[in-house]
């Protein structure tokens, strides 16, 4: 089964940055490049809501609130899908999830957690 790890979440003031990575560990590049990955955010007590997603493809796609914001992209050589995150608001506090569909399967990770304070 895929394994994938989210990491470089942490605590963050108002209007900083942060780069999240999902990670495939023991993936090959063929099994790599087949995933659509997606970031989810959840916030405690709500519903767990797509924040940006990329296709095996390199088509891309935000949430309103994020756009402009937010950057997701992949590098296939050290086969990582990564979440820039700039301009950050209190309000994008919460558990960062990494989500990958492949081959019909969905595959989520554990989360991390990012705090944005004001």
């Amino acid at each position: 089964q895929l394994r994938l790890v989210e990491s470089g979440g942490g605590p963050v003031q108002a209007g900083g940055s942060l780069r999240l990575s999902c990670t495939f560990p023991g993936a090959i590049l063929s099994t790599f490049t087949s995933i659509d990955a997606t970031w989810y955010h959840q916030a405690p007590g709500k519903e767990r809501e797509l924040v940006a997603a990329i296709t095996s493809g390199r088509n891309t796609n935000y949430a309103d609130s994020v756009k402009g914001r937010f950057t997701i992209s992949k590098d296939n050589r050290k086969r990582a899908v990564y979440l820039q995150m700039n301009s950050l608001r209190p309000e994008d506090t919460g558990v960062y999830y990494c989500r990958a569909d492949l081959w019909g399967q969905t595959h989520w990770g554990q989360g991390t957690q990012v705090t944005v304070s004001s």
